[in-house]
């Protein structure tokens, strides 16, 4: 009896899940910290590096999986599926955030935005900052492609480095 191979699209999927997952747990420990409209680049390092993380161990773990090999396809596409699952969930909960969970969400960013926006260039009205947060306003639409475009890259580039560390053939003779 054939062995069962584990396939690309299943791993994807599922450690694309669970990277979306953890990222979700992230927002609401953000929250429960009142941190959640920080403009730390901490925030992003770490949202990033789960992300990282959670691609790495789909590669690993299909790879032991896979009788201990793995080519470099099979990684970009673990990254790829991984990538556009994590993105979809992402995209999905923002806009759950943004427009139910935390209805005044838009309002508390532009906020934080405006006291930002003065702190490093005090030579800015009020009038300059308003402008500034209403056409701000007019392209939030962007963050979802962004989200998309970003996952998929940080995908794409930790598969292939992980890939190339990674790869083994199997010998066909």
């Amino acid at each position: 009896m054939e062995e069962k191979r584990p396939t690309t699209g299943k791993f994807g999927l599922i450690y694309g899940v669970i990277a979306a997952v953890i990222g979700i747990v992230f927002t609401f420990m953000l929250m429960a910290g009142d941190m959640l409209y920080s403009q730390s680049p901490v925030k992003n390092i770490v949202q990033v590096l789960i992300f990282v993380g959670v691609v790495i161990a789909a590669i690993y773990n299909f790879k032991k999986a896979n009788n201990d090999f793995l080519s470099l396809g099979q990684a970009l596409g673990l990254g790829a599926i991984s990538a556009i699952v994590c993105a979809l969930i992402s995209m999905v909960f923002t806009y759950l955030l943004t427009s139910i969970i935390v209805p005044d969400f838009w309002e508390r960013t532009a906020e934080v935005t405006a006291i930002a926006m003065q702190e490093s260039n005090p030579s800015m009205t009020s009038d300059d900052i308003d402008n500034a947060l209403a056409m701000q306003s007019k392209f939030r639409w962007v963050m979802y492609p962004v989200i998309l475009i970003f996952n998929l890259l940080i995908g794409f580039i930790t598969a292939l480095i992980t890939g190339l560390i990674l790869k083994k053939s199997e010998n066909l003779d």
